[in-house]
């Protein structure tokens, strides 16, 4: 039986969660049982791996946050990482980190790849 992997995007920056998805989907495919839940940004998806976290064999999260004039960047980064990580550590179940954290919109776009890297990570650890 397949492995079911949910995959949670951010889809506030779309070309960029977009191309997170497809990298994250090109190592994924075939191989794993996937389902995509969109949320509207990062803060959204910790909760929504923790409503799925009994359906699934794994997860990914992916989404950007850019910093703007003001520290909502550190906040929302820091809380959804620390979210992410005690998810993980709690149920015992791999939760790929495939959040963008970048100054500027270039430096996104030129890291859309990084869904691939976080769908590795993920396979590592269930192949445990």
């Amino acid at each position: 039986m397949k492995k079911k992997i949910l995959i949670v995007v951010a889809d506030y920056y779309k070309n960029i969660s977009s191309g997170l998805l497809k990298s994250a989907q090109s190592k994924l495919k075939g191989s794993y049982s996937i389902s995509v839940i969109k949320v509207p940004g990062v803060f959204e998806i910790p909760v929504t791996i923790s409503k799925n976290i009994r359906r699934f064999d794994a997860f990914l999260a992916l989404g950007c946050v850019i910093k703007g004039q003001t520290p909502h960047f550190d906040f929302i980064s820091s809380a959804s990482t620390d979210a992410i990580m005690q998810l993980s550590i709690n149920s015992n179940k791999p939760v790929g980190n495939g959040i963008l954290t970048c100054l500027n919109m270039r430096q996104a776009k030129a890291r859309v790849k990084k869904g691939l890297e976080a769908s590795s990570a993920i396979i590592s650890v269930l192949n445990q």
